[in-house]
């Protein structure tokens, strides 16, 4: 700044943050502090004896309101803050909501891991939903397939558009990937009499490998694209041209994630023997996730179950009552099982399943990393035991039609 200007502003970045200060009030009336108690273990900066802060948002909060004199050391109580700082974020946004999100149609389920936001029209969700977001946690929002043109979403319309497409399909119980027409999976996917059969004369469980992809998506099914588009939930968000997608706005020099679109469509285990089988093997993906369930096709053949014989293996699973209550709904269709875990027990699951192959004999190499490679799915047998074993508990979630199920990057899932 010129020379004329009042001294106190500084020159530098560093005579900007010893200088200027808002006084921070987290819970303790007198408490005037330069920075929120967060300091590294460094080398101390300046006279003061204090550490720089290492968080962006203690910068921030050091360049607002009211100026503390160069002459004036600061007073920082950091006891009184840390003491009255809340112990337990997931209590405190529990105890706040009811307050707080009073406009909001929400529920906990999955013994409150899980936020359950009931009405997709609100525009006010996503104030709740960044309170959820902060802590890691997945979020379920229903009723997406009222927003969106039913019509191009069913099998039948898929198999008519796009027939003639090559693609990569996976048998889900041997992982054998075949190239072959697209027609043909989607002729069976509600008429199990023209499925594939395996060597043991079983009906084959297919699913089509994320076809068609990203940019792929949105040059071959553009109404589609522009249909799912304008139906994403919490748009703010999830939504491309979202201000708080922050993946969206990466640098050009950034390496991008694929963040799709994506179609994935597969076969229900409902037409097979071995129910301990699943269509996405436990693994973690490296961005935030939306999966929107946009069809459930209603399986017609020998040997498939009826829907009451496929609400009575929802029922078997560990499930919240809330969604026990939904199974009931006549107006609600389940289409997929989702088991999901919290990032922080990766290393717990990853030795889980290391320990479970040397038992079943099988070669454990050590570049070997079950997560990684999506080499397993969890059964209800093994669920129990790294419970038991390791404390890990399954977050279980059914996802009816219409559902959106956010993930935050590094959760586990298997479906």
């Amino acid at each position: 700044p010129p020379a004329s200007q009042n001294n106190e502003q500084g020159s530098t970045l560093r005579d900007l943050l010893t200088t200027t200060a808002g006084k921070l009030r987290l819970g303790s009336t007198d408490a005037g502090i330069a920075f929120a108690p967060v300091y590294s273990t460094g080398t101390p900066s300046g006279k003061s004896g204090r550490t720089m802060p290492n968080i962006l948002d203690d910068i921030i909060a050091s360049v607002v309101e009211n100026k503390i004199p160069p002459n004036r050391t600061p007073k920082i109580n950091v006891k009184s803050e840390i003491k009255d700082e809340p112990k337990d974020d997931r209590k405190c946004i529990l105890d706040d909501c009811s307050k707080l999100y009073n406009d909001i149609q929400y529920s906990w389920i999955c013994d409150k891991h899980v936020l359950w936001l009931r009405d997709h029209k609100n525009s006010n969700n996503w104030k709740l939903f960044k309170e959820c977001w902060k802590q890691g946690r997945p979020v379920l929002v229903s009723g997406m397939h009222k927003k969106m043109n039913f019509s191009l979403w069913k099998a039948e319309s898929i198999s008519l558009d796009f027939g003639n497409q090559q693609a990569d399909i996976l048998n889900c119980k041997d992982s054998i990937i075949s190239n072959t027409n697209v027609k043909e999976f989607w002729d069976g996917f509600e008429d199990v009499s023209k499925r594939q059969k395996i060597k043991s004369g079983e009906t084959a469980l297919l699913k089509l490998k994320d076809w068609p992809s990203g940019e792929d998506f949105k040059a071959m099914m553009p109404a589609r694209y522009e249909d799912l588009l304008k139906s994403l939930p919490l748009p703010e968000y999830c939504s491309p041209e979202g201000k708080l997608n922050l993946a969206s706005h990466l640098p050009g020099f950034f390496v991008r994630p694929d963040l799709g679109p994506r179609l994935c469509s597969a076969y229900g285990v409902a037409a097979t023997k071995d129910h301990d089988v699943g269509t996405t093997n436990l693994h973690i993906e490296v961005s935030d996730v939306v999966n929107i369930l946009v069809y459930v096709g209603i399986a017609k053949g020998n040997g498939v179950l009826s829907k009451s014989g496929v609400l009575k293996k929802f029922e078997e699973e560990d499930l919240d009552d809330l969604l026990r209550k939904r199974l009931k709904d006549s107006s609600e269709l389940p289409g997929a099982l989702w088991h999901i875990y919290a990032g922080k027990d990766a290393d717990k699951i990853r030795e889980f399943l290391q320990k479970i192959a040397k038992e079943q004999g099988l070669e454990v190499l050590p570049e070997h990393d079950p997560i990684r490679d999506q080499s397993w799915y969890v059964n209800k047998k093994l669920r129990q035991r790294l419970f038991e074993e390791y404390g890990v508990k399954t977050c279980t979630v059914i996802q009816f039609l219409g559902d959106a199920v956010i993930l935050p990057a590094g959760a586990l899932h298997q479906v």
